[in-house]
C-alpha cells in the first residue's frame, strides 16, 4: 500500500476595514452558502415597507419548479446588502453597505423594471448572480399587488480582499514559502486580481492574473484578461520510471503569459486569448537536458526547450444553480488552442478540448435538508485530442488527484489524445462534513505511440484505467477541505488531501 498524504499550512491575514475572511483556491475555490429561498415556519413581522419570506409574510415566495408568464410589470427592483449576521442595518442603524456597485449589479439581470414579470427569468437571474465569485449568498423577495411586482434581492458578500500565507516542503525544491493576494470585486465591478508567490532555496515561482469581466450594460465594451507565470514541477509525463542519465527525476519548468479578450453572447460566454510558453525539461541542478537515460527526446527542438505560441478561443455555457459546490444545473466547455510555428521547435499543431459537468439532486438517504453539502450525484465526462506536433511535455496526462484517482499524476497514460468519466454520489453527514464516493475511468485511446519519444510506452504506462474510493468534505474557514482515498485497478492506495471539489 502506497499512501501519499499532502499537507498544506495556511494562516489567513485578514485585511481591510470589514470582517475580511480568506479562501482557498480552483475552480478550484470557496464554498457558497447560498440559502434557500424557502423557509418551513414563517412569522407575523412586517419592517421597512416589504415582506421577506421566511421572517416576514405577506410575500410570494419564488418557486423554482413552474415557470408562469404573469402581465404584472416590475415595477421595482432593490439591491440590499446583509453582514455575516444577516442583518440589514450596522450598530449605527445605518444600511448596510456594498463593495458591488447596484448599477453593476442591475446591469446583469435579464429582468428589469417596466418588464412583464416571469418567474423563470426571475429564476435564472438569480441563479446568474449566486454564480458570481463576490457573493456569497444570494436571495430574492418580492412584494406585489394585482399589477405590479417589487423585487428586493438581498446579498451577502464574500470578504475580499484576502491574503494567504502557506508553505511545506516537497521532493524538488526542498522548503518552501508561498503568499498569495486575492481580490474577485475590484472596484465594486467583480474585476478580479489573483496572485501567488513561491519562495525556495532552489527557484523563485509566481502566478498573477487580472480579469476584468465582459459587462452586459456596456455591450461595446469587451472585457480583458491578463497573467503570467513561471512554474516548476516533476514531470508527470517523462515519471521516475525512466530518468535521465545522472540519475536525476526529470523537472518540467514552465514560463509565460497571456493577453485575452472576454464576451458573453446570451447564455455563452466567450474568449480569445493570444499565448506563449516555454517548456524546459530540466535535471535537479535546473540544467537543461535534451533526453532521458535511454536518448529518448525530450522536446520538438531536440534542444531540451520548445516555444508554444498559441491562439485560443472557448466557449461556455453555465447553468449551475451557484458557483461553489453547486446543487443542479450543469457547465459545459469546448476549447480550440492552435499552434503557431514561431521559436524553438516551430512547432504547428491544434489542440482540442471538451468538458461537461452535469449535477442531479437526488434524495437516497435524507429528506432534502439543507446542509452545507447536499446530497447529489455529480457527472463529469472529457475528451481532448491534439492535431499536429506538439512537446511530449505537453501531452494529455491521465492519473492524479484531478484526474483517476487512485493513480499517481500521469501513471495512467501520456496520450495524444483522452478521454475520462467520473461519478461521484455525494451525501451529508454534518452540517458543514459530507461524504463522496467515487468512481473515474480514462483512456488515451492507444495513442501513446503518436507522442514524440514514446514517453508513455517506454514508462510501461497502461494507456487506460480506473479508479474508486470514498472521501471526506469539509466546509472551513479557508474554503472546502477535499480528503480522497483512492484505489487503482492495479491495486495502489492513494490518500491525498487538496481543497475544493474535484469538479
Amino acid at each position: 500500500m502506497r499512501i501519499q498524504i499532502v499537507v498544506v499550512a495556511i494562516a489567513v491575514i485578514l485585511i481591510g476595514g470589514e470582517n475580511l475572511e480568506a479562501i482557498a483556491n480552483s475552480q478550484s475555490f470557496t464554498q457558497d452558502g447560498a440559502g434557500s429561498i424557502v423557509a418551513t415556519e414563517p412569522t407575523l413581522q412586517i419592517q421597512e415597507g416589504y415582506a421577506k419570506y421566511g421572517d416576514y409574510i405577506g410575500l410570494t415566495p419564488v418557486n423554482t419548479q413552474s415557470i408562469e408568464f404573469s402581465q404584472r410589470i416590475v415595477k421595482d427592483i432593490q439591491i440590499r446588502f446583509v453582514n455575516d449576521k444577516d442583518q440589514l442595518l450596522d450598530d449605527k442603524g445605518q444600511p448596510i453597505k456594498g463593495r458591488t456597485r447596484k448599477d453593476f449589479i442591475i446591469g446583469l439581470l435579464k429582468l428589469k423594471p417596466g418588464q412583464v414579470f416571469r418567474e423563470d427569468l426571475l429564476e435564472a437571474d438569480l441563479q446568474r448572480l449566486r454564480r458570481l465569485e463576490s457573493f456569497n449568498e444570494v436571495n430574492v423577495y418580492r412584494q406585489e399587488d394585482t399589477n405590479s411586482v417589487n423585487l428586493i434581492y438581498e446579498i451577502k458578500e464574500r470578504s475580499f480582499p484576502s491574503l494567504i500565507l502557506g508553505g511545506g516542503d516537497n521532493d524538488d525544491v526542498g522548503l518552501y514559502g508561498r503568499v498569495g493576494y486575492k481580490d474577485a470585486n475590484i472596484s465594486g465591478l467583480n474585476d478580479k486580481l489573483d496572485t501567488t508567490l513561491q519562495i525556495s532555496g532552489k527557484d523563485v515561482q509566481f502566478n498573477g492574473q487580472f480579469i476584468s469581466r465582459y459587462r452586459p450594460e456596456e455591450p461595446n465594451r469587451l472585457g480583458y484578461r491578463i497573467r503570467g507565470f513561471r512554474s516548476r514541477n516533476i514531470s508527470g509525463t517523462f515519471n521516475e520510471d525512466i530518468r535521465l542519465s545522472n540519475g536525476d527525476r526529470v523537472r518540467e519548468g514552465r514560463f509565460g503569459g497571456s493577453v485575452g479578450v472576454l464576451k458573453s453572447f446570451d447564455e455563452w460566454d466567450a474568449a480569445i486569448s493570444f499565448n506563449y510558453t516555454r517548456i524546459s525539461l530540466r535535471d535537479r541542478e535546473y540544467n537543461v537536458a535534451q533526453v532521458d537515460r535511454f536518448g529518448s527526446p525530450l522536446s520538438v527542438s531536440g534542444t531540451g526547450i520548445d516555444d508554444l505560441f498559441t491562439v485560443l478561443f472557448a466557449v461556455s455555457r453555465d447553468q449551475r444553480d451557484r458557483r461553489d459546490n453547486p446543487t443542479q444545473g450543469s457547465i459545459l466547455t469546448f476549447s480550440t488552442e492552435q499552434a503557431i510555428p514561431i521559436g524553438l521547435g516551430n512547432i504547428s499543431s491544434n489542440r482540442l478540448q471538451g468538458n461537461y459537468i452535469q449535477y442531479l439532486p437526488v434524495s437516497w438517504i435524507g429528506n432534502g435538508r439543507p446542509t452545507d453539502n447536499p446530497e447529489m450525484l455529480a457527472i463529469n465526462f472529457q475528451i481532448g485530442t491534439t492535431i499536429g506536433d506538439f512537446p511530449p511535455a505537453d501531452a494529455f496526462n491521465i492519473g492524479g488527484l484531478d484526474s483517476v484517482r487512485g493513480y499517481g499524476y500521469g501513471k495512467v497514460a501520456s496520450g495524444r489524445s483522452y478521454g475520462l468519466a467520473s461519478v461521484e454520489y455525494r451525501f451529508p453527514i454534518f452540517q458543514s462534513i459530507g461524504g463522496v464516493l467515487f468512481t473515474d475511468l480514462a483512456s488515451d485511446f492507444g495513442s501513446s505511440e503518436t507522442v514524440l519519444g514514446e514517453p508513455g510506452v517506454l514508462r510501461n504506462k497502461p494507456g487506460s484505467g480506473f479508479g474508486y474510493g470514498l472521501g471526506l468534505r469539509v466546509k472551513s474557514s479557508f474554503g472546502l477541505i477535499r480528503g480522497d482515498l483512492g484505489i487503482s485497478d492495479q491495486g495502489e492506495v492513494r490518500f491525498e488531501v487538496t481543497t475544493g471539489q474535484r469538479f
